[in-house]
């Protein structure tokens, strides 16, 4: 017989407030604006002998806090979206949306991250692999499965989750 647990965090502090805005199909942009962000984390895996729990909650929090800590009070830019440019000028950032300038930020306010649109589907996505590569240097080769789940607006929220092969 198999079986598995799972533990999840979701805290007050797990949260990052950040602007951003996503690219619509065609030439379509929405403005820029902002949420309040919450994260919340589940893992699942088989209870360890000794210590008898999946894994310490202070680790999920731990790794959890540190990475809503760097995308907190930042513009969130994506990477990889092919409709926009960026261009470095001294300590701003512009960005051109198909060739247009559209918007400077301060370069100390902004994020690039490597994925291809600010959604709360691909922030999940994001931090969810990040967590996993956390938990992956840590040793925890046990877990199962990741969740991570993105709430932009209270009932709104993306998740993410994936099978693990860590061991």
């Amino acid at each position: 017989m198999s079986s598995s647990f799972r533990v999840q965090v979701s805290k007050d502090y797990l949260v990052f407030a950040s602007a951003h805005f996503i690219t619509f199909r065609g030439h379509q942009c929405e403005t820029l604006h902002g949420h309040n962000y919450r994260v919340g984390v589940a893992v699942e895996g088989s209870v360890d002998p000794e210590t008898l729990f999946v894994l310490d909650f202070s680790v999920l929090k731990q790794i959890t806090r540190r990475l809503v800590d760097e995308i907190d009070h930042k513009v969130l830019l994506p990477k990889l979206n092919p409709k926009l440019s960026y261009r470095d000028e001294g300590d701003r950032l512009a960005v051109d949306y198909f060739g247009e300038p559209t918007y400077v930020f301060p370069r100390a306010d902004c994020i690039l991250l490597p994925i291809p649109n600010s959604t709360a589907e691909m922030l999940a996505q994001y931090l969810g692999t990040r967590v996993r590569e956390e938990l992956g240097r840590g040793g925890y080769r046990h877990l199962t499965r990741l969740e991570i789940e993105v709430e932009e607006n209270y009932g709104q929220s993306a998740t993410y989750s994936e099978v693990l092969g860590m061991d």
